[in-house]
């Protein structure tokens, strides 16, 4: 058989019919390579924008652990702390739009960073949802050598020393300094924040002794507590939790009508195609509904939310609203 010249060719292609079928089969060749079937041909990057050990890290290492053997490829966790989330949330918001990059967020980064009034980057606009992962509750807990043991124990001790009890957090505008804040207005007490890069380097100091309170997400907590290193006056959810159902809520402890709880999300550059946004939104979603999983959440005292990129961005607005009250009320201000 003789090859086809470019002559013979363009002589095809002049034919109706062949200029028809040939114009399908590019048509259908570059459809086949934008499709998101193809997707992901590579390793993904999953930015957490805190130090490791952090509840944000715990949440990043298990998408890692089950959604890797699902795609085939590496997903390799990068923890860049700083500025409350702040810095790791633009490091994703200016990757490029393909989908390889995605990072896990918090209250901080989608919901209070109007805190911030000189950030580099716009996360509402520079990053878009691709579904809210999971809710944990916080827990007031405090060192041991700490003379309070009761929430109202800890409100009498703030109010009579106003201003000398520090808590620490995983930086501003993060879920555990906005818990903190919101007890503070609602118990009418002074404490000052003090920012760390991460719960985990906060958590270190609390345990030291270097700072006496901290309103942590409950994952990385039992143990401690369970221990005596740490000793828990009240979690910041509704109901209390399963993980430490002997610790009353901070509502039912003292400051009633009080409740506030950490959540996290996964999300990517805006610009990242809908046809991406949806397949990673349908794996994740099918990872935290796995049943094998159930088990290892409730231990950690972590709910799965799940849902729409759509969803998501209803929830976004909703903690948005109520956060800004927050820091309108307490005149909060990072710079």
């Amino acid at each position: 058989m003789h090859p086809i010249t470019s002559r013979s060719r363009r002589l095809l292609l002049r034919i109706p019919g062949v200029l028809q079928l040939g114009a399908a089969l590019l048509l259908s060749t570059a459809s086949f390579n934008a499709a998101p079937q193809s997707f992901p041909a590579k390793s993904i990057r999953i930015v957490v924008p805190f130090a490791a050990g952090g509840t944000a890290d715990v949440m990043g290492r298990l998408l890692s652990q089950k959604l890797g053997p699902m795609y085939g490829q590496q997903l390799i966790v990068d923890n860049r702390p700083g500025s409350g989330g702040h810095i790791g949330a633009e490091i994703a918001a200016r990757a490029p739009a393909d989908g390889y990059t995605i990072v896990i967020g918090t209250i901080g980064i989608h919901a209070a960073y109007s805190i911030y009034t000189r950030l580099p980057y716009e996360p509402a606009k520079q990053l878009q949802p691709i579904m809210v992962l999971a809710e944990s509750p916080s827990v007031l807990v405090v060192h041991p050598t700490m003379p309070a043991r009761t929430v109202k124990e800890f409100i009498a001790l703030a109010k009579a020393r106003p201003g000398e009890i520090n808590f620490g957090s995983a930086g501003t505008g993060t879920s555990t300094h906005m818990t903190g804040e919101l007890f503070k207005l609602m118990a009418n007490v002074d404490l000052t924040h003090v920012p760390y890069k991460g719960s985990a380097p906060a958590l270190t100091d609390l345990l030291g002794g270097q700072i006496p309170a901290m309103f942590e997400n409950l994952p990385t907590l039992p143990g401690h507590v369970q221990a005596g290193r740490l000793r828990a006056l009240g979690v910041t959810s509704k109901e209390r939790s399963p993980a430490l159902p002997n610790v009353p809520t901070v509502a039912e402890a003292g400051v009633p009508g009080y409740v506030a709880t950490a959540w996290f999300s996964v999300a990517a550059p805006s610009k990242v195609p809908g046809e991406v946004i949806h397949k990673l939104n349908a794996d994740i979603n099918s990872v935290m509904s796995a049943p094998d999983l159930q088990p290892k959440l409730r231990e950690l005292g972590v709910t799965p939310i799940g849902g729409t990129p759509e969803a998501a961005a209803k929830y976004f607005a909703i903690e948005t609203e109520k956060w800004n009250k927050v820091i309108k009320t307490a005149g909060i201000r990072a710079d």
